[in-house]
């Protein structure tokens, strides 16, 4: 059994940044994502996208924050139960947790952080009948690595930010780009809009509006597409790829089941003090929480995680007293003692 202080659940930037903050208080951390590498939606939906509110970073790709966040907590030495689903939690006569997931594996903590954004996810796919067999023989629902796509040919289908923008990135890597959608407007950002326009205008993109794809074609793999146009029939375009991004529905998965207040899919949780669920012990906190003016950015995120983890510290240690101090004074050490040098963020020193 894996034994520590707070058992986060979900490695995401909100997950990450508390074992930061954890850390700053000698409160060891270990956690638990159904993906196989840390980052969350960052590392596995978006990692080459700008990112544009985080303090400090005028513009930064997902891919390096998650980077950045990795780094800033290696200090702390937190573990990593990846690839596995939290699946069941136990609570023990002394008041701590016991997690399981679906792989068997037990985690005891006194301290439970849930972290999960928007909990684990499943793409939207599109009606066409055949689809299934072709997954991953051409067809993705992500794009993991844009290399995969070099001169290669490719079909994109969907209206919003996700198709753009990789229509847009994908434009100078592919050797062909279509991008099919079933209206003239889409839903994206208007400055994504107008470049998806202008690649059109330069033949960088083949614009395809007023039409879905309906059929895929390959022996083996791939080979072609079935398009049909509201008023120009059916064509046949002949692709390496097809990928289309209609986005992701997300779902809570197991945690539903635990007993917690849900609404709308997400987590109740009191924030006028802690962001703690209705169940003491259990907190919530990032894309996964919901309270009366809940904003779902990175940045609230990692301002819940540094005021849960006072709560936890309290909850953990009552009635132990400490005293707000900066980094700039004291440095940031880590669990093996080793100090950093100062960065400027808030320290906790214990008293």
């Amino acid at each position: 059994m894996i034994k520590t202080d707070i058992l986060i659940i979900g490695a995401g930037p909100t997950g990450l940044f508390t074992v930061f903050e954890a850390g700053l208080l000698k409160l060891k951390t270990h956690l638990i994502d159904a993906l196989p590498q840390p980052g969350g939606q960052l590392a596995e939906i978006y990692p080459k996208k700008p990112i544009y509110d985080i303090p400090g970073f005028p513009e930064i790709n997902a891919g390096e924050l998650v980077d950045n966040l990795m780094e800033q907590i290696k200090s702390f030495e937190p573990g990593f139960t990846l690839g596995e689903r939290a699946e069941t939690i136990e609570k023990l006569e002394d008041d701590a947790f016991v997690v399981t997931t679906n792989k068997g594996t037990q985690h005891k903590a006194p301290v439970i952080a849930i972290a999960g954004g928007l909990g684990s996810f499943e793409p939207r796919k599109p009606p066409i009948e055949n689809i299934t067999e072709y997954e991953d023989k051409g067809v993705a629902y992500i794009i993991r690595d844009p290399e995969v796509y070099r001169d290669k040919r490719v079909v994109i289908a969907g209206g919003g930010d996700s198709a753009l923008d990789w229509s847009i990135y994908l434009a100078n890597i592919a050797s062909e780009v279509y991008l099919v959608h079933r209206r003239n407007e889409f839903r994206g950002a208007l400055d994504s809009v107008e470049k998806v326009a202008e690649l059109s205008k330069l033949g960088k993109i083949e614009l395809v509006t007023e039409a879905e794809v309906k059929h895929l074609h390959g022996k083996n793999e791939l080979e072609a597409v079935t398009i049909k146009h509201l008023k120009n029939g059916e064509s046949h375009i002949e692709t390496d790829y097809f990928i289309p991004l209609f986005g992701l529905s997300p779902k809570l998965g197991p945690i539903a089941n635990w007993g917690l207040e849900i609404e709308k899919n997400a987590i109740k949780v009191d924030n006028s003090y802690d962001y703690q669920t209705n169940i003491p012990g259990i907190y919530a906190i990032g894309d996964v929480n919901t309270y009366k003016g809940k904003l779902k950015l990175i940045l609230s995120g990692f301002h819940e995680a540094a005021i849960m983890c006072q709560s936890a510290y309290q909850r953990i240690n009552p009635g132990k007293r400490y005293v707000m101090k900066y980094t700039t004074v004291s440095g940031v050490s880590g669990f093996d003692g080793t100090k950093k040098e100062a960065k400027k963020e808030v320290v906790k020193a214990i008293s």
